[in-house]
């Protein structure tokens, strides 16, 4: 570096246009005055227009004294296995976020559009107190989970008063993001406590049969059923997840499973099926369910963090 400087340039442009160079060094002249950003690599080169440095808003410092801490690889498999079940729609603005609530040595993430719901809860090293209650942009989140680099230990959360924002900082990258300052809604009443049917499945090849299905469920709101039977002393334990469509044909799928209850066929928005078996890293995957007509509960086997449940979804006979 031959000389400091600071330009405001356009994100959209200088990520595109960086992300097409050829690898080698990436050489950046700033001409001040007219506030052009000389880029050139190789044969390639480009002036980004951009505006004063001094325009850009100022970033928040984290508070050094008040950080949460947090192990990186925890928290980004926690972000992953929730943000995804967030609202995309500005509708419900509340929904768009993730739910976070620190309390204890816990941290609890929650996300729902209305349909599903992710509820993923880990251990955090030291003690907060008084408990912390926000809810963050989903968007947020899934860009702090895209850009954390994996060899960072642990990244920092700190809440600048009275900013209605939250700082998150790890090595040399800080992001900084506006909270949603909404009640989050009560979501306890969906969470089913008990279950009449549970099936044990191998989630590769439950997450794998859910896919098949999804070509031919496309047509019909993404609805495929899920046959549960417990079998006889003939035919062992199975589920079969059928999907039709009266353009492209059909699909049946049948996997081996592990069935404790009565035999049940249940239907569901087959996309979030596999949005939801794509996040799960245990081998197999449980399935509890009460009647059709009642949510279903998806959670790892041996791992009592991560809680999905998914609305069922009606079907003709």
């Amino acid at each position: 570096m031959e000389d400091e400087g600071a330009i405001t340039i356009p994100a959209r442009t200088i990520v595109d246009f960086v992300g097409m160079l050829p690898q080698g060094p990436v050489e950046l002249e700033l001409n001040e005055e007219m506030q052009t950003l000389h880029i050139s690599c190789s044969q390639n080169e480009a002036n980004v227009k951009g505006i004063d440095a001094q325009e850009f808003p100022v970033i928040p410092q984290p508070d050094m004294d008040n950080r949460i801490r947090l192990e990186t690889d925890v928290f980004k498999q926690v972000i992953n296995q929730v943000v995804f079940a967030a609202a995309t729609d500005d509708t419900r603005p509340t929904l768009t976020g993730v739910s976070m609530q620190f309390e204890g040595n816990q941290v609890l993430m929650v996300a729902t559009d209305g349909f599903r719901l992710s509820m993923r809860s880990a251990q955090i090293p030291g003690q907060v107190d008084p408990p912390i209650s926000i809810i963050v942009p989903a968007k947020s989140l899934a860009e702090l989970a895209r850009i954390l680099p994996d060899d960072a230990e642990a990244i920092y959360i700190s809440l600048p008063e009275k900013r209605n924002q939250i700082i998150i900082d790890m090595d040399n990258v800080v992001l900084v993001s506006q909270l949603i300052n909404e009640n989050f809604p009560d979501y306890t009443p969906i969470i089913p406590k008990s279950h009449t049917t549970r099936t044990i499945l191998s989630t590769a090849e439950f997450y794998q049969a859910c896919k098949r299905a999804e070509i031919f469920a496309r047509e019909s709101s993404h609805t495929a059923r899920v046959n549960i039977d417990p079998g006889d002393e003939i035919t062992p334990a199975h589920a079969t997840i059928t999907a039709t469509s009266s353009e492209t044909g059909d699909n049946v799928g049948q996997i081996d499973a592990s069935v404790d209850g009565e035999p049940i066929e249940i239907a569901f928005n087959v996309k979030y099926m596999t949005d939801v078996l794509s996040v799960i890293d245990t081998p197999q995957v449980a399935l509890e369910t009460i009647s059709p007509m009642e949510p279903g509960v998806i959670k790892p086997v041996g791992d009592n963090d991560f809680v999905h449940i998914i609305m069922p979804m009606h079907f003709g006979r």
